[in-house]
């Protein structure tokens, strides 16, 4: 029963952002009407009440010193007189009953003419009769519950002789109260309509600023802006016209070593940022494709957008990463794809070289087959073989395994120098960087290889771990490097195939890791000329790079 009353409730609600306020707004405003006019209305009644209670006794007050009244509470032939002057004062103020009452308590007067020379009723006069006070007293009498003032009599000797009783009764009291309770109801209902008014102004002003958007899916907007947030692994940070953060995301926390809990948002740039190199870049109004930069230390690929809002400068969204992350990316996809490509090519040949041993087989030259048998797979036995025990570390011996098939794809003969060896290799070295390392260079060298056109080509690999360097040789028989060009190779976007040089370098992206990863790993890369007369890259590595250098 209760969870289909909630359900009912839950139907009712509005769903315009107006709606809502205007239903908050009147009930709010509705509330403090009713608490406002609870108060007022018993201020009011107190305030009423005080009044007709002081009425009560000025009257009494008055009656009291009139001198016929003192002497005709000890003559009783004046006592006809105190009547009429009795009945007389009532009808001009209003009130209920005037009783004059001598010290015994017995009536000179009273509305009822029956009720004189009978006692008073009420039983509260007595204080009066024996202090000499006067007061304001609530007790039920014949015609009923009344509110009255008792006031003594003094003869002209000082001495109480009687006393006076003016009252109301409470039924009158009370509607007198609730006359005068019922006059600000009609201000109630205006100020609530005012309040209406008032509400449906405030939604729609909320609404402008909200850019139309209802409540429900502002928060909607939120909860996915902060799981959109959150699953991107580049750090986001937003700063306001002000200079103040309103967002950042974990990855962005994580990146400059905040913890998790540290209240960042809220506070100004200067004074998070106040010893980075990185407070220039979150200024306001500053603009900033997708570049790479190096802050802190740190290279990182930095965009900045500006927060345009009705021409108003609003801030800026700053989104940033690693320039790591961005090349690993871009090195396993160059990778796959080759990877792919090589097996779509090496499918294609093999398939034609099992349709030439199924033709030697059919004609019966079983010795031209097993020949050719022994042929292909003695150069990829040997090779498997000699990795195994020559480079026992199966990252690097996979890389190599891939670029020796490249290679008989792309026509070109691979040699791997026999006194080579790669076994004393810390375990905890960065093998992937290394194998990026290894693989563009000789991908460098394929390509120099064909490029140069002349057969055969050839490439040659040495390596070896003799002493504290990993000694790395990749030659080929192209074209070589000159000297003017040595350094502009290893530039980002450099790329013999716009250029029309004679080394092509993947595109302008794989010696530029080269030397980025070979600087990370404090190592050494030069060029000269080979026995093949093309390039010879000969490169250094410590086998115990710095702390820091191996992630």
């Amino acid at each position: 029963m209760g969870q289909s009353v909630r359900l009912s409730a839950l139907k009712f609600q509005p769903k315009s952002l107006q709606g809502q306020m205007l239903v908050l707004v009147s009930l709010v405003v509705f509330l403090q009407l009713v608490i406002s006019g609870a108060i007022f209305t018993t201020f009011i009644g107190e305030i009423s009440q005080d009044q007709i209670g002081k009425r009560a006794l000025d009257i009494a007050h008055t009656v009291a010193v009139i001198p016929m009244v003192a002497t005709a509470l000890t003559d009783s032939s004046l006592q006809p007189q105190v009547q009429q002057l009795a009945e007389a004062v009532r009808a001009q103020t209003g009130a209920e009953f005037i009783v004059v009452a001598d010290r015994h308590s017995r009536r000179l007067s009273h509305p009822n003419p029956e009720k004189i020379g009978q006692p008073f009723v009420g039983g509260d006069e007595q204080d009066a009769l024996t202090t000499g006070r006067s007061y304001l007293s609530q007790a039920i009498g014949t015609l009923g519950p009344s509110l009255r003032s008792i006031v003594p009599v003094y003869s002209s000797d000082e001495q109480i002789v009687g006393f006076v009783a003016v009252g109301y009764l409470q039924q009158d009291v009370a509607d007198t109260v609730h006359g005068y309770q019922r006059e600000p109801a009609t201000l109630f209902f205006m100020l609530l309509m005012v309040a209406m008014l008032g509400a449906s102004a405030i939604a729609r002003y909320v609404k402008r600023q909200t850019l139309g958007l209802e409540p429900r899916e502002i928060s909607s907007l939120y909860l996915e802006r902060q799981a959109i947030l959150e699953s991107i692994r580049a750090g986001i940070i937003a700063v306001d016209g002000h200079g103040e953060i309103r967002l950042i995301n974990q990855a962005a926390l994580k990146h400059f070593h905040f913890e998790p809990h540290q209240h960042v948002i809220g506070k100004k740039v200067v004074d998070v940022f106040a010893h980075s190199e990185f407070l220039p870049l979150l200024q306001p109004g500053v603009e900033q494709s997708l570049r790479e930069i190096t802050v802190d230390g740190q290279d990182l690929l930095f965009t900045s957008v500006p927060i345009v809002h009705e021409l108003t400068d609003a801030g800026m969204v700053a989104s940033f990463r690693r320039v790591d992350d961005l090349t690993r990316l871009q090195q396993q996809l160059r990778q796959s794809q080759e990877f792919t490509e090589m097996l779509r090519v090496q499918a294609h040949e093999y398939s034609n070289k099992l349709h030439m041993l199924g033709g030697l087989l059919q004609i019966e030259a079983y010795d031209e087959a097993l020949e050719l048998v022994s042929h292909e797979a003695s150069g990829l036995q040997s090779l498997i073989q000699f990795l195994s025990q020559a480079v026992p570390h199966t990252t690097l011996a996979a890389i190599i395994m891939g670029k020796f098939n490249r290679a008989n794809e792309m026509k070109v003969e691979f040699l791997l120098d026999p006194q080579s060896t790669m076994a004393d290799i810390p375990a905890d070295y960065n093998f992937d960087k290394l194998a990026t390392i290894v693989g563009n260079l000789i991908d460098n060298a394929l390509e120099a290889a064909v490029a140069y056109g002349q057969r055969p080509a050839c490439v040659q690999l040495f390596m070896t771990d003799i002493g504290h360097d990993l000694i790395f040789e990749i030659e080929d028989s192209g074209a070589g490097v000159a000297v003017e060009l040595q350094q502009t190779i290893f530039q980002q976007g450099y790329t013999s195939k716009s250029a029309e040089h004679d080394v092509n370098h993947a595109h302008g992206v794989g010696l530029y890791l080269v030397r980025r990863y070979v600087k990370q790993l404090a190592g050494d890369l030069t060029i000269s000329t080979g026995d093949l007369g093309g390039a010879l890259f000969t490169l250094s590595l410590p086998k115990q790079p710095q702390r820091g250098e191996r992630s």
